[in-house]
């Protein structure tokens, strides 16, 4: 794999303002018109990547592998909420993130994402074998 290195400390910040498409009634996820957990897990993730694929070489990038989070308060239709996710570990290819969200008036969430740096031919090449 290409020579690179990621400093802990790397941060990347994702926003997005709840409507109609990301609640969890529009995810099957709940039955409210309130910020779906699925959402704030990708805004999460958007976080994460705006934090470290930048500073990598062409060719490579990053999947999520793992996330625990607790979705701690409810978001409805309208307000914003912006993600956090700041790398705290690496390990080789192993990254972990510490990741928040907020909205307007408090933390709503919070938790560790786990993400793999990735060659990009190697998993288009190992995604087309699984097709034959």
């Amino acid at each position: 794999m290409e020579d690179y290195r990621l400093e802990q400390g790397l941060a990347g910040q994702a926003r997005i303002t709840v409507n109609d498409s990301n609640t969890a009634m529009a995810y099957g996820s709940g039955t409210v018109d309130v910020f779906a957990t699925p959402s704030m897990i990708a805004l999460m993730e958007e976080a994460a990547i705006k934090a470290v694929d930048h500073k990598l070489p062409a060719g490579l990038a990053t999947v999520g592998t793992r996330i625990d989070v607790k979705h701690m308060a409810a978001t409805p239709v309208g307000m914003s909420v912006t993600a956090n996710a700041e790398l705290i570990e690496t390990d080789g290819p192993k990254l972990k993130f510490k990741v928040e969200a907020y909205d307007g008036k408090e933390k709503i969430g919070e938790g560790i994402h786990y993400r793999f740096v990735i060659n990009l031919d190697q998993l288009k090449q190992r995604s087309l074998n699984k097709l034959k």
